[in-house]
């Protein structure tokens, strides 16, 4: 949204989200928001069947300044709560993970996937000098950026290495471009997006867009905005849907 007036009038609207439209189709539908701290009573209009906040994931470990919450503890906690469950619907799942989330710095590090528990293995990460502030030399805040991302995206390929089937099928993007600070005032918007499947009708669904192989874009893979990925998405994997490795392509915020 480009200001809170635009926000609000959404949040008085009765206008069709994407998880809207997943639970309209009978599709089970989760929130893993870390970054939600507080009460949030905006969650009606998105519709969700069950949410998880920063509260409700039984985390015992440390805070790691904004982010609450490792990726690697809410992905996790994600697959025990819901994506390992027996006998469950089809469920779409939104997950907006924040430890690559300004400032970057304390930044948990990797565990063994089974060694995570309840999270307090990653109290020894939150202290100490990786909590040291880069923001007085650019070329530190730059690699503490980079490394933020790593981590997400290695937190995103292990769990697809470890708990992915079939039947999964994850879509990844960042939710805005790099701030100032780190790509400086004149950079684009664009940031990537990317599906991943194993079953390749995933990818005969949306042979026809153009994107390419792989988890990183080509300076020349086509740029849509947001509401255009929306629309194209639906009618892919809708009921009408008549035409994934990953492909991926950037998205204009």
């Amino acid at each position: 949204m480009k200001n809170q007036s635009l926000y609000n009038k959404f949040i008085a609207s009765d206008r069709m989200t994407l998880n809207g439209a997943f639970r309209k189709a009978g599709t089970r539908t989760v929130a893993v928001v870390p970054g939600v701290k507080k009460t949030w009573p905006e969650a009606r209009v998105f519709g969700f069947d069950k949410i998880y906040d920063a509260k409700g994931m039984d985390y015992r470990g440390p805070k790691f300044s904004w982010s609450w919450v490792p990726d690697q503890y809410v992905l996790s906690h994600f697959e025990k709560t819901e994506h390992a469950r027996t006998n469950r619907p089809p469920m779409m799942a939104e997950i907006p993970l924040t430890s690559s989330h300004m400032p970057w710095t304390p930044l948990p590090a990797m565990v063994d996937w089974n060694a995570v528990g309840d999270g307090s293995i990653f109290t020894p990460m939150a202290k100490g000098g990786a909590g040291s502030s880069p923001y007085g030399n650019q070329k530190q805040v730059r690699e503490r950026y980079r490394d933020a991302v790593k981590y997400t995206l290695t937190n995103l390929i292990q769990y697809l290495q470890k708990y992915g089937d079939d039947n999964l099928v994850m879509v990844f993007l960042g939710d805005h471009e790099p701030v100032p600070l780190v790509v400086g005032q004149n950079a684009s918007r664009d940031v990537p997006i990317t599906i991943v499947a194993k079953d390749p009708k995933v990818f005969d669904r949306i042979s026809s867009w153009g994107w390419q192989d792989g988890l990183n874009p080509s300076p020349k893979a086509p740029v849509w905005r947001m509401d255009t990925f929306r629309d194209r998405f639906l009618t892919a994997f809708g009921p009408k849907g008549d035409a994934a490795a990953g492909r991926s392509a950037a998205t204009d915020k």
